[in-house]
């Protein structure tokens, strides 16, 4: 059977701050910018999660993307969006959220969900100009 990748798109909107709690807010911002603004700022971000396999003989799918949109709402969107990150998600509490984290949680939160015989990648937009892709490498 072919292979052939399968894409959803979704977004949610974040504040987050960049920071070390151990550096002191001058090393802070050097590094961060105004992203380690201590009162937060926000982002619209975009996500695209592809899944590459074959297609199904019996469905014609690679995989139903029902089910992927459905995934990416409670394991992304639900968990991430109009939340402060670093405050309301577990996740973050601990780790800085920069986009390439916020894509490696993502990519993590919905490989547990999927089956192995599919590769998935996740692309994240902070802005139309800034973005990540993770593959789980």
């Amino acid at each position: 059977m072919p292979r052939i990748t399968g894409y959803r798109k979704a977004h949610f909107n974040a504040a987050h701050r960049l920071y070390r709690s151990d550096w002191s807010d001058e090393k802070n911002l050097a590094v961060f910018g105004k992203c380690s603004n201590p009162h937060y700022h926000g982002h619209n971000y975009e996500i695209i999660v592809a899944v590459t396999g074959e297609i199904d003989s019996e469905t014609g799918y690679v995989y139903d993307l029902g089910k992927l949109k459905r995934l990416i709402r409670s394991e992304i969107e639900d968990a991430f969006d109009h939340k402060n990150l670093n405050i309301e998600v577990e996740e973050f509490k601990t780790l800085n959220p920069t986009a390439e984290n916020i894509c490696v949680v993502s990519y993590q939160k919905l490989r547990k969900h999927l089956p192995d015989s599919l590769e998935l990648e996740v692309t994240l937009y902070e802005t139309p100009r800034n973005f990540v892709r993770y593959s789980g490498e």
